[in-house]
């Protein structure tokens, strides 16, 4: 079946004939905010690699050919010393005081050579027992950089990955928690009011079933929320892109808010260039992202303040023409502390009623187009929250 990078997906533990399954594709436990392959290709690595392999056959081989010298010299050595009837040079006792000296020869030979093999298996001894943590939980484990240059890349490449396994894991905790608090509120209140009516607390009535639906619909959304934000931080998320007039997204995502806008008393306009062309999109997802900001900017605008989606094109350097939206409102902004952080999960301000994963949502979604977003508090008060997006088709 299609996968979001326009391939076949194989079953889970299948492998290609060809090689591992990470030569044809992104593999699941590479990063997601990483490139794949890594910018530069596997170039750097293979290099390393090979330039180790070189070294160590070079070395077994030296260790070979010295092995082999100095077995010769001992039997030379020997068969002469033993040899009976025949005055020679090591019989006669000419050359046999030098053969102390030749034993202790080898000997540094061996001592030498045993200090520089562990010198160079030192450093890869220990990236094996950083692994070897790792792998039983150990998530701290760093390794101190020292050798060759392949060897401290090797170990720089390391504790780099130690480090993300070890915020990813923090990262799961946190959400496992988050995920925790925002279930417990509405089974809470399904709990409560069940119980109420069938202990006759409560009649059951429509009033008091349309709250228990009420909180069932929180609950709902809450794991579809969390569905749509785990598939397309995984790389998994499938996009129908089609060339989708930028007005008609604007103006569809509007004519859902508008009710809403004129029961509350806020502006709700548009400014949208007319020249602007069609932009390769999935209309359902990018939709989905106006709608999540025009919710949080409706829902911190006061009565009678407005709100304001724009449109315009953008150069961004280094790369193809892009269309920039913008949502703006003139709520009171984003606190000072919170503006790093508004795009990751379950954060949201003291006063919000929303579940705090909006703006992940919408994050995810734009990164999974190959754009971009940003939040910003504008100087005349009031959030500014801008989305850059390619304006081409997908490269």
């Amino acid at each position: 079946m299609p996968d979001g990078s326009g391939g076949t997906s194989r079953p889970e533990g299948q492998r290609s004939r060809h090689g591992p399954p990470w030569r044809e594709g992104r593999p699941p436990w590479w990063p997601q905010d990483e490139p794949f392959p890594p910018e530069g290709g596997w170039g750097p690595w293979s290099g390393m690699r090979r330039r180790f392999v070189r070294r160590m056959l070079v070395g077994a081989l030296a260790v070979v050919l010295l092995l082999s010298g100095i077995a010769a010299l001992v039997g030379t050595i020997v068969a002469r010393m033993s040899s009976g009837g025949e005055a020679g040079p090591w019989h006669g006792g000419r050359w046999f005081p030098f053969g102390p000296l030749f034993l202790l020869a080898i000997v540094i030979t061996l001592v030498v050579v045993a200090r520089a093999v562990r010198r160079r298996t030192a450093p890869i001894g220990e990236v094996m027992e950083g692994v070897g943590r790792v792998a039983g939980g150990d998530l701290s484990a760093r390794i101190e950089p020292r050798g060759t240059g392949d060897d401290r890349r090797l170990a720089a490449a390391f504790n780099q990955m130690a480090e993300r396994l070890e915020s990813d894991e923090a990262r799961r905790r946190e959400l496992l928690a988050d995920l925790a608090h925002e279930l417990r509120t509405p089974l809470a209140v399904i709990r409560g009011n069940v119980e109420a009516m069938l202990d006759g607390l409560y009649p059951m009535d429509p009033a008091h079933l349309r709250t228990v639906l009420d909180e069932a619909d929180v609950l709902a959304r809450l794991l579809e929320d969390l569905r749509t934000l785990s598939t397309a931080e995984a790389g998994a998320l499938v996009l129908h892109r089609e060339p989708v007039q930028v007005r008609a997204l604007v103006d569809d995502a509007l004519a859902a808010f508008s009710p809403q806008a004129d029961e509350r008393g806020i502006a709700l306009r548009t400014d949208v260039r007319d020249d602007l062309p069609a932009i390769e999109v999935d209309p359902v997802r990018i939709t989905e992202v106006l709608a999540n900001l025009l919710q949080n900017a409706l829902r911190h605008t006061p009565s009678g303040g407005s709100v304001v989606v724009g449109a315009t094109h953008a150069t961004v350097t280094g790369r193809s023409p892009a269309i920039v939206l913008t949502v703006s409102d003139t709520g009171p902004g984003i606190a000072p502390e919170l503006l790093p952080h508004v795009f990751d999960r379950f954060v949201r301000s003291p006063d919000s009623a929303g579940s705090g994963l909006g703006l992940a949502i919408a994050k995810s979604l734009v990164d999974a187009h190959g754009g971009s977003i940003q939040a910003e508090n504008a100087l005349a008060g009031g959030t500014v929250v801008r989305i850059v997006l390619p304006a081409g088709p997908p490269a």
